[in-house]
């Protein structure tokens, strides 16, 4: 197998890789069949996107040498990396798309691996028109923001949200309110990942609203778009003790 390795600039990731790197020899990442990516969750995400830009997707094995390192592999093992991208358990993961039209007009794409979240930018309420499938669900929704998040990322800030915990597998959306003013009683939604949400801004000269992708941000948002991707499906690769499905589905009893 063709392994290509990268690092974060953090500490504790280029010691590893310094450690790492004479174990065998690393194909370029434009020719290799998988990556090893050392770093942390924010890294991982960095290095997904990155290969949504050029075009090429490969399998992605994460040593979490960050903080929290839910998508990533524990650093200590006794067995060599190859040895542990080889035996690994593959785990998809469909990314959403948004299409953001800004008040000037412009059109921006972006990818989301975790969620699309909609937030004000001053210190007024956001008031936000939510469509589902062509159809208005909420005329206008008054809140500090709303979000869009895969299951991957509905343990993330979907989660933090009060947003539902999806598992991996289950062909789900969640739709999450942020700190909601009105409705008052309304605390989201869990949609089938068929579904196409569309956010407008209301009165978004005098309540400007930002989009964010992961970590792509648009300001002076008008509409935002957001569906599955499937044609640009992701694949994370986990240890077969501790894969991203049995953390997810764990969280739930987490107190």
């Amino acid at each position: 197998m063709r392994l290509a390795i990268v690092a974060s600039e953090a500490t504790r990731a280029q010691e590893a890789y310094g450690t790492i790197v004479g174990e065998r020899e690393w194909a370029p990442l434009a020719v290799a069949d998988a990556v090893v990516v050392l770093g942390g969750d924010g890294f991982m995400l960095q290095v997904l996107h990155d290969m949504l830009d050029a075009g090429r997707v490969i399998p992605a094995f994460g040593v979490n040498h960050g903080t929290v390192g839910f998508l990533m592999n524990k650093a200590r093992s006794s067995r060599t990396i190859e040895e542990r991208v080889l035996r690994a358990k593959p785990i998809a993961v469909v990314p959403l798309e948004m299409i953001v039209t800004t008040n000037a007009g412009e059109q921006v794409r972006s990818f989301a691996i975790n969620e699309v979240s909609l937030l004000r930018e001053t210190r007024q309420t956001a008031k936000i028109e939510v469509s589902v499938n062509g159809k208005v669900r909420i005329i206008e929704l008054a809140c500090d923001g709303v979000l869009v998040s895969t299951p991957a990322g509905s343990t993330a800030y979907n989660l933090s949200a009060h947003g539902p915990i999806l598992p991996l597998g289950s062909n789900l959306l969640a739709l999450t309110p942020i700190s909601p003013f009105r409705p008052r009683r309304w605390r989201g939604a869990i949609l089938p990942d068929k579904s196409q949400v569309v956010f407008r801004a209301l009165e978004s000269d005098k309540r400007p609203v930002a989009a964010v992708a992961d970590q792509t941000e648009v300001r002076d948002i008008q509409e935002v778009r957001v569906a599955i991707a499937r044609e640009y499906s992701l694949t994370l690769l986990f240890d077969r003790v501790s894969s991203l499905d049995e953390r997810i589905f764990a969280e739930q009893f987490q107190v």
